[in-house]
């Protein structure tokens, strides 16, 4: 099927916002090329359980493509005009299964070596599209947190090497008090400035008793009950030859919140669909912490893009095979705190690296400690680069330094 033979009623399986937006801008998706509109409703199917950044950038896209003149639109989609599709995309069902569709577009793409090419067209659209309408301005400048290194009573790893030169290395943080003190921290901004859905909390344990009021609260220990029915299912699927790892991906894309026992009204339906997009899109985060952890970071940054994060890595379980680990959830898991602290030490890198991708990032901060030690590094506007400070500290006083 071609875009423009698109009618409204196509769009009555639709979750009811992601409908109405479908129905409304139904004129401009017929004009559109075939190579893009799928996509774009890979992303609106979902649109009544996305973030407001998420409905924010999809609406904007929306409204710069009905902008322009028909001629400026060809101009710049000129790129997926140019995509040569197979006949049995054109055949695929892809108002009603935008995400398979995208999965099969892609392989159609790497098959047929047109993948650069679908790649510049895109980064040329995003890249207009963004330039129509810059980013809205923050209520206040971003914030990271991440402890790490927590049940590890001795450090032997040199930790923090691929975030020093960004900041200063702290070698005599006082410990007194200190989680507590940053989990008051973050709670304090959520209540001082309440954006929806952007003050986080992730917790690769169980959080800090009474913490999460006015936060946004993961925890891997909250989602023990899901996690536990979602590699049941895989189990189960992996059992019955369903067709190796491409259909197990595709069975877990498929996942609703309610068929691994979630429910709760359209706020809880949003952080609970996020919920399931981590465990059933990351590789790992069912089983480990620490995956857990660093990949929710990432999402919650790239789709919330909150003001404020706090991720707290916890110890994961040792490596098993991976059959083993999915067959015997419920077994008592050896921790490996040590193996944990390496895995952490690199999530922070790479949560500072997502949170330096969005708006606002030279104004940003960021705050990596050494769970209950004394080593920590601050990253922030006014704390010079590369350096190192063995002058004592206390954790209130790091936050003071970076706000």
């Amino acid at each position: 099927m071609l875009p423009s033979q698109l009618k409204a009623e196509q769009f009555e399986g639709y979750p009811p916002q992601a409908r109405q937006v479908a129905t409304d801008r139904i004129a401009l998706l017929q004009q559109l090329p075939a190579g893009l509109v799928p996509l774009l409703l890979r992303e609106l199917i979902n649109y009544d359980w996305k973030f407001p950044a998420e409905r924010k950038d999809l609406d904007r896209q929306l409204a710069y493509l009905g902008s322009l003149s028909a001629a400026a639109r060809r101009q710049t989609l000129a790129g997926f005009e140019q995509l040569r599709l197979s006949p049995e995309l054109d055949r695929f069902d892809w108002v009603k299964e935008p995400g398979q569709y995208s999965e099969r577009l892609s392989a159609h793409l790497w098959a047929t070596h047109q993948f650069d090419a679908f790649r510049a067209a895109a980064t040329e659209y995003v890249q207009r599209a963004n330039a129509a309408a810059p980013p809205e301005p923050l209520p206040l400048p971003r914030l990271g947190i991440v402890l790490l290194g927590q049940g590890v009573s001795e450090n032997k790893p040199t930790l923090f090497r691929k975030l020093r030169k960004q900041g200063v290395y702290f070698s005599r943080v006082k410990p007194e008090n200190g989680v507590r003190t940053l989990v008051d921290a973050v709670a304090a901004r959520a209540t001082a400035h309440p954006v929806p859905y952007g003050h986080w909390y992730i917790d690769g344990g169980a959080p800090v008793s009474a913490s999460c009021a006015g936060l946004t609260c993961v925890s891997y220990q909250s989602l023990e009950p899901l996690r536990s029915a979602l590699l049941g299912k895989m189990e189960k699927a992996i059992r019955s030859g369903i067709g190796g790892p491409e259909a197990l991906r595709t069975m877990m894309a498929k996942m609703r919140p309610e068929e691994l026992g979630l429910s709760g009204d359209a706020a809880a339906a949003v952080v609970n669909h996020f919920q399931v997009s981590v465990l059933t899109e990351g590789s790992g985060t069912q089983i480990f912490s620490t995956t857990f952890v660093q990949w929710t970071a990432r999402e919650a940054l790239a789709r919330a893009q909150p003001v404020t994060l706090l991720a707290r890595f916890a110890p994961r379980q040792r490596a098993r095979p991976m059959n083993e680990l999915i067959a015997t959830p419920q077994q008592p898991p050896t921790l490996d705190p040590e193996g944990s602290l390496i895995d952490a030490d690199m999530g922070a890198y790479l949560t500072w690296l997502n949170q330096q991708r969005l708006a606002g990032a030279d104004q940003s901060s960021f705050l990596a400690w050494f769970e209950d030690h004394q080593e920590a590094l601050a990253i922030g506007p006014s704390l010079p680069r590369g350096t190192a400070s063995d002058s004592p500290v206390g954790l209130q006083q790091l936050l003071d330094m970076i706000a």
